[in-house]
């Protein structure tokens, strides 16, 4: 059967097709976005799970918007504003579907960081919206390329991912994130404010939300994934209230709501005094990974290792060497998993057509939250040995 047109242009997810490959038993793992299995909160989930199944009623269909009690819980835990509503989603992706599906019409701007998380990307190209990049910085966004871009088109979104960015692990300044808020204001731009790391810093100062800044022009998506589990599903779209009532309705059309059981679940978990602990002791995992990771690259690859220092999240953006001999992202990444190490060319975080794709120095994102200290070991030193057998 033929696809629908909107279809055609819709590429496959590298990093979706390459775990069933790095899932294989002699692979080390520093591709995808995969929290630390080993410290699941399964004690408090448990707990939260025993509790559910003594409350029949949870098990019968639920509200779309989501379980209210935890709705309610959500609201003071977010210290959301009177204007502002939540609804619960198949986590932060179904959210970024459903504000694409209500207000992007073909041809629709669309401004994304470059590079950029790839889910978003995906979306943003199924909805046939015109997507436009802005380079980064240590401190954000290029402020003066953003402006240009908010003053040369009739921009409907600007999706970014402030806090220890995906791909590059890249926190916005406080400066940035006021200036971005200015700026959406002053064009009159709807944030998407991508948030699901947030919660995972090891090092540094926390800062306001972007949002903050501007709450009546953003969304603001929020995952589970990071701090529970991915495989709950659960994440919020949160917003002015008028401006969920259209994602609402879609989401009715198509999964009627999420999983009430374990909205339940969550909100047990959200009230326990336990969650600040694990999501403490899960920082300080993370923290030493990062480091471990970090160290690694310094001594396999001297002072060709470069790479943006984060103080949080997931990843971490490590650029080739700049030498004429140095292989391709793609290349070298086949050429690693072949050796038992899964990592992620930089590229495929930019549209295919991008410019800044063209002109941005070779790179690999890394992730460091899923593999043990002892697995980064050898992980780089396999990617070494890899990088070593292309550039020879």
């Amino acid at each position: 059967m033929r696809n629908a047109k909107h279809l055609q242009n819709l590429e496959p997810s590298y990093i979706r097709e390459i775990l069933s490959a790095a899932t294989h038993s002699d692979t080390i793992s520093l591709a995808g976005g995969l929290p630390a299995s080993e410290h699941f909160p399964l004690p408090l989930l448990r707990t939260a799970f025993n509790s559910v199944t003594a409350t029949p009623a949870l098990f019968q269909y639920g509200e779309t918007r989501g379980y209210g009690p935890l709705l309610d819980c959500i609201t003071e835990h977010y210290s959301l504003l009177p204007s502002q509503g939540a609804m619960v989603c198949n986590g932060s992706q179904q959210a970024i579907d459903l504000i694409a599906r209500a207000y992007i019409d073909p041809g629709d701007t669309v401004v994304m960081e470059a590079p950029s998380y790839l889910g978003a990307l995906q979306v943003f190209a199924l909805s046939q919206a015109q997507v436009k990049t802005v380079p980064q910085s240590a401190q954000g966004p290029d402020l003066e390329a953003l402006e240009t871009l908010f003053q040369r088109h009739s921009v409907k979104f600007l999706y970014a991912v402030p806090d220890f960015h995906n791909p590059t692990g890249l926190c916005w300044s406080l400066d940035c994130r006021r200036s971005v808020a200015r700026l959406c204001r002053q064009y009159n731009v709807s944030l998407i404010e991508d948030a699901p790391y947030r919660q995972l810093r090891f090092s540094g100062e926390a800062l306001p939300l972007v949002s903050s800044f501007c709450p009546e022009r953003a969304f603001v998506l929020y995952s589970f994934s990071k701090i529970v589990a991915p495989g709950m599903r659960l994440g919020l779209l949160v917003g002015p209230s008028s401006w969920l009532t259209t994602p609402e309705k879609i989401k009715q059309a198509s999964d009627l709501h999420s999983n009430q059981p374990l909205q339940a679940v969550l909100l047990a978990l959200l009230n326990s005094a336990q969650l600040a602990a694990h999501i403490e002791g899960v920082c300080a995992v993370y923290r030493q990974r990062y480091e471990a990771l970090a160290r690694n690259l310094r001594q396999h690859f001297g002072q060709c290792a470069r790479f943006s220092e984060v103080e949080g999240g997931m990843f971490i953006w490590f650029y080739l060497p700049a030498d004429r001999r140095c292989p391709e992202p793609m290349a070298l990444a086949r050429e690693a998993l072949s050796k038992g190490v899964a990592v992620v060319p930089g590229d495929v975080f930019y549209r295919t057509d991008d410019p800044l794709r063209l002109s941005s120095a070779p790179a690999l994102r890394l992730n460091f939250s899923h593999a043990q200290p002892e697995q980064i070991d050898c992980a780089i030193a396999r990617l070494k040995n890899a990088f070593d057998d292309l550039s020879t």
